[in-house]
Order: C-alpha cells, then sequence, then structure tokens
C-alpha cells in the first residue's frame, strides 16, 4: 500500500482569539484524511501545522515516512512560512486542498449571529481561498511541484480529482517498481521504436532486465508433458480456438508460453519488450514465431508484453494497466473517411480483458513483415470509452502523449489480428494530424474509460510534459 501525506495549515494566532475555530478545523481535516485512506493508500497526517516550528516537525515527519505525495488542506488563513519548509524537503508534488466546508455559506444565519467576533471566527473557518495566491507565489519562486483541487467537503468531483491523484500516485510507484525484460533486439530499421532506457529508468525508475534468446530456449526445452497438457488447457479457458488451428501448433505455442512464464518468474519482470526473427528453421525462429499467445496471457495478467522491441510501448501498456485500464498493444491500421473512424490494431499480442466479446486464437499462414508463420489473436477493444498513449522521447525529453476518444461498432479485418474502430472528438483527419506531428513511435497503448485526466497527474508527479490531443 503505498503512502501519501497529509497537513492541514492554520494561525496559531486564532486560536486564542475564536473558541472552538481549531477543533471545527482539525474535524475537517479528519474528514479528509478518512475519505482519502478509502481510496487504499495509507494517509501519513502531520497534523496541523501553524507556526514555522511545526512546519520542520511535520516535514521531517513525512520525509521520514517516505510518501509518494502530499495532500495540503488550507483549513483557514495561514502564512506561508507555514508551508514552504514542508515542501522544500519532502521533495514531492503537494496536492493544495481548498475545500470549504460547504458550497455555499448561510448568509441571512450568519448576519443573525448578532456578534462580530463569533462572526468572524465563522468566516475563518470559510476561509480557506485566502491563501492560495500566498502559497502559489512563494511555490512558484521556489520551483516546488504543486497543483490545486478545489471544492467543498461534499463535492464530489473534487474527491473524484483527489482520487485521481492517489492512482497517479500508485501508478508512479509501481513504475519505479517496475522490471522490464528486454528480450532480442529492435526490429531492423524502426527508428521511431529505438530507445533511450537509460532515459527512461531515470523518468520512471524501471530497471531493465537484458534476457538471452538461448536461456527461453532452455526453459522451453525443460518442460514436462503435464506443464504442456495445463498450458493447452488454459488456451481453451482464456481464448476460443477455432478449429483451424493445428494441434502442433497449439502445442508449439504452449511450449513457448511455458518458458515466457519462467522468464518472467525468474527475473521477477512486470513487463517486457521483445522481437526476434532467428535464421530459417533453427530453434530461435521457432520460438518467435509462437510467442503471441504466451504474450497475450502475460498481458491479461498485468504483464504487459510489446512487440517489434517497442521499449517505450511496453512503458505506456505498464501505466495504462497500473491504471486498471488494460493497455492493448496498437498501431495505426487504416482510416475509414466515410465513418470518420481511425482503425488501430496489431498481429499480437493483446490485451485479453478489455476485448469486445470473444478472443480468437486463430491461425496465420504467414506473419506480414515478420517470418514465418503460427497462431495470432483475433480481438477487438470493448466499445465504449478509450484512452491511447504513447510514451514519447522528443527532441526535449521524454513526454506522455495520450488522447481519450471512444471504440465504436462496426466491420473490422478479420486478418487474424487485433483491430479495432475509435472515433474521436477532433475527426479523423484532424486527429491524425495532431498526434503524428507530437512524435511518437507508431505504436500506441489503448486501454478503456476515458483516463487522460489521470495521465496528466501522473506526468505532474513525475515531472514531465502530457500532451492532449483531445
Amino acid at each position: 500500500m503505498i503512502k501519501v501525506g497529509l497537513f492541514g495549515i492554520g494561525l496559531d494566532t486564532y486560536w486564542g482569539q475564536f473558541a472552538g475555530l481549531l477543533d471545527n478545523l482539525t474535524g475537517y481535516q479528519k474528514q479528509i484524511k478518512d475519505k482519502i485512506a478509502g481510496y487504499g493508500v495509507e494517509v501519513i497526517d502531520a497534523g496541523m501545522v501553524d507556526n514555522p516550528e511545526k512546519a520542520q516537525s511535520a516535514a521531517a515527519f513525512l520525509k521520514s515516512r517516505d510518501v509518494e505525495i502530499v495532500f495540503l488542506y488550507v483549513s483557514t488563513y495561514a502564512l506561508s512560512s507555514t508551508v514552504l519548509p514542508v515542501a522544500q524537503k519532502i521533495k514531492v508534488p503537494v496536492i493544495i486542498l481548498n475545500l470549504q466546508p460547504v458550497a455555499q455559506l448561510d448568509y441571512a444565519k450568519f448576519n443573525a449571529l448578532g456578534d462580530r467576533g463569533k462572526m468572524t471566527g465563522l468566516w475563518l473557518e470559510h476561509c480557506q481561498a485566502c491563501s492560495l495566491p500566498e502559497i502559489a507565489s512563494v511555490f512558484n519562486r521556489a520551483g516546488i511541484n504543486y497543483d490545486f483541487v478545489t471544492g467543498y467537503l461534499g463535492d464530489e468531483t473534487a474527491w473524484t480529482d483527489i482520487k485521481s491523484w492517489t492512482l497517479a500516485a500508485k501508478v508512479a510507484s509501481d513504475m519505479r517498481a517496475s522490471r522490464m525484460g528486454v528480450l532480442g533486439h529492435y526490429y531492423c530499421g524502426m527508428l521511431d521504436v529505438y530507445t533511450d532506457m537509460t532515459r527512461q529508468s531515470a523518468i520512471f525508475g524501471t530497471h531493465f532486465e537484458l534476457l538471452e534468446m538461448c536461456e527461453l530456449k532452455q526453459l522451453r526445452d525443460e518442460s514436462t508433458p503435464n506443464e504442456i497438457i495445463e498450458k493447452i488447457k488454459e488456451f481453451h479457458s482464456s481464448f476460443e480456438v477455432v478449429p483451424e488451428c493445428d494441434s502442433a501448433e497449439i502445442e508449439r505455442a504452449a511450449l513457448t508460453s511455458i518458458a515466457l512464464d519462467k522468464i518472467v518468474a525468474k527475473h521477477k519482470l512486470t513487463s517486457m519488450a521483445y522481437y526476434y526473427e532467428g535464421s530459417p528453421g533453427n530453434d530461435y525462429e521457432n520460438i518467435a514465431t509462437s510467442v503471441i499467445a504466451g504474450n497475450t496471457l502475460l498481458t491479461g495478467k498485468s504483464i504487459p508484453v510489446a512487440g517489434e522491441c517497442e521499449i517505450k510501448n511496453a512503458q505506456a501498456m505498464k501505466i495504462m494497466a497500473s491504471f486498471g485500464a488494460g493497455g492493448s498493444f496498437s498501431e495505426f491500421y487504416l482510416m475509414d473517411f466515410t465513418d470518420d473512424v481511425v482503425m488501430l490494431g496489431h498481429d499480437g499480442p493483446a490485451h485479453p480483458i478489455i476485448a469486445e466479446g470473444s478472443v480468437r486464437l486463430v491461425p496465420l499462414p504467414v506473419y506480414h513483415g515478420k517470418p514465418g508463420k503460427g497462431l495470432s489473436i483475433q480481438m477487438s477493444v470493448k466499445h465504449g470509452p478509450v484512452t491511447l498513449l504513447s510514451v514519447v522521447e522528443g527532441r526535449n525529453g521524454v513526454f506522455l502523449l495520450t488522447a481519450e476518444g471512444e471504440s465504436v461498432p462496426g466491420p473490422v479485418l478479420e486478418i487474424g489480428n487485433t483491430n479495432s474502430r475509435y472515433r474521436f472528438s477532433t475527426g479523423a483527419k484532424e486527429f491524425m494530424n495532431q498526434w503524428s506531428k507530437q512524435g511518437p513511435a507508431h505504436h500506441c497503448a489503448i486501454g478503456v474509460g476515458h483516463i487522460a485526466g489521470n495521465i496528466e497527474k501522473l506526468g505532474k508527479i513525475l515531472g514531465i510534459e502530457v500532451v492532449r490531443i483531445c
């Protein structure tokens, strides 16, 4: 369970002036803590910080607990000197919660109190907005990474935003703990796919494990008859295995799938990128032409696998999987100008959990652009909202490229590949132009749901740009 920090800010001068104010504000802070904890994170609460000395103590406490992000609850007006020491020491993004107790003060009831002292105390209980410009001014000049959530305690939109921040923090943590296997080599000539692994490690924290084909072959050769039987059962339970699939091809794919499972377990991998060809008829070609079914199973278990050694796209798929959106390996197939849709797909691997209908295991007489033949996956992504994501290595560094659209029904290409029809608010032409101008590799990850907002928050946490097309 990841840890997120929380502290409130106030002004200690007020407590002796306005009876009950501090108790009410700390009560609101407890409500916030309990609500955030309900999102499946551990909330490290540093309490109410109301002077610079407490700021130093809160900073040390939060730093010692290794929090991913910190929620700063502005309980009332507070001096920026109570905030800056905390932000400077913890060095994680600060999400400033501008949450009033209610959406609207009962002005008639308030003005009927008749006691200006009590009225001032009640006003200060609702005075969260006052400190925001001051805090932002100081954070801007200090180079602090921050953002706002503005609303009131019963504001579901604000709480959706807060939950999104906790999800983004979890994904950032997942990526930092991720271990990606790199098996084989790039598809020769795909210059867009070539990746700077050092830069990927620096941004996401990913460890890269360079794998050997001979190790995979050894694990494959060690497979037992019982393992083969169990893996073929898994194929039949996970896929619609069409009658045209030859039993020898199914067994060949099962052997490779067993070896893939073992190499993933041995190296504790959480994702993988692969590509290999091998000389015609040799053992490595036999492996390389039988990986799609096994890699699809792994992808469905949140160990995403990207073909053509597209490391950046395996990263994108891992991000989508960590958000719970799936993340299927895709590239642009064609454009339908009559229906104003773009079709995306690939010859595998796929993400079976986000399929519309059955996931079919089918034979291919030829892998286009690749050697050999074998089994492949035919499926479409669930109809409804989707998000596209690409991890881009641009001229000025790594950034995230995303777009929201819809997976829509209609005819697809029955060629033994994944492919789906997608509609975007910009229209197909403008989408393709805007997406391509950002310079991504030609692959992307597709997940279900509209989560571009979550991805934007992840970018804030990682300190990288997010470009959203639609």
